[in-house]
């Protein structure tokens, strides 16, 4: 067995699993609970294929699972992996559909797709295998690209963080964050999350010297951060009335100067 087919199979156990805990809790978020940790044990697969002898991939696999251990960190502490810790939006959406139309929806988008995005935007690491040229500039310009980008989404989540933290015990009247990194991009932990996974592809891609088509999964993943964060906004618009202002000023993802 190769380690895609490997990959390919343990995608299929983690759909089923996903599918089958939301059933019998009535909760949507397994896909988000596993989402730092499932593209680890994907790219790990490929480091292991060559026995850890790659020290290419064993960097790419070193770096994703500080990716997802910040993640994992991050979404604890946000309460995501408590009874109940489900992301609001699925209830919004519920409400918004009949239930045969939601569970529909669970299964192929929730469950199905968004675990086949997972698997995609690791794939990358396998254009690294059998590789047999050594660590070079290359290598380490993507890794401190991915690392810089890490350290970006680590500050965003912080400042976060902290805002809510303070609005929870009402020391600030602010409906929402427009200071910090927030000042420069409405989401600038989105867009470093996007980004890790742009130059973890470019990285696979520069070293195999081609193919192109393993872009798809950070194409796909990035379409959609920009679907969800327009569905946050339209929450975050209708509740905020200088939410609409902060749209004209600030850039939706990419750091850039606010307008006056």
């Amino acid at each position: 067995m190769s380690a895609i087919e490997l990959d390919f199979w343990i995608f299929v156990a983690v759909c089923f699993l996903s599918w089958i805990t939301s059933v019998i809790t009535k909760e949507y978020s397994w896909v988000d609970r596993i989402w730092s940790v499932i593209p680890i044990v994907y790219v790990w697969v490929f480091a292991y294929y060559e026995s850890l002898d790659n020290l290419r991939l064993d960097l790419m696999a070193v770096l994703v699972t500080f990716w997802g251990a910040r993640l994992t960190f991050n979404f604890a502490r946000k309460g995501g992996y408590a009874p109940g810790g489900e992301d609001y939006r699925w209830a919004i959406l519920r409400e918004k559909m009949n239930p045969a139309l939601y569970q529909i929806f669970n299964i192929f988008f929730i469950v199905i797709f968004q675990n086949a995005l997972l698997l995609a935007i690791a794939l990358p690491a396998n254009l690294a295998l059998n590789t047999s040229q050594e660590l070079n500039q290359t290598d380490f310009l993507f890794a401190g690209a991915f690392l810089l980008l890490l350290i970006f989404e680590t500050v965003a989540d912080q400042q976060q963080w902290e805002f809510h933290l303070l609005k929870k015990a009402g020391k600030t009247t602010k409906g929402f964050l427009d200071t910090g990194l927030f000042s420069v991009s409405r989401h600038p932990n989105f867009f470093a999350e996007q980004a890790q996974w742009w130059a973890l592809a470019g990285w696979g891609i520069v070293t195999a010297n081609g193919h192109l088509e393993y872009l798809i999964g950070a194409v796909v993943l990035t379409a959609l951060f920009l679907g969800s964060s327009r569905f946050t906004e339209q929450i975050s618009a209708g509740k905020y009335t200088e939410y609409k202002d902060y749209q004209r000023r600030v850039s939706m993802m990419i750091p850039w100067f606010p307008k006056r």
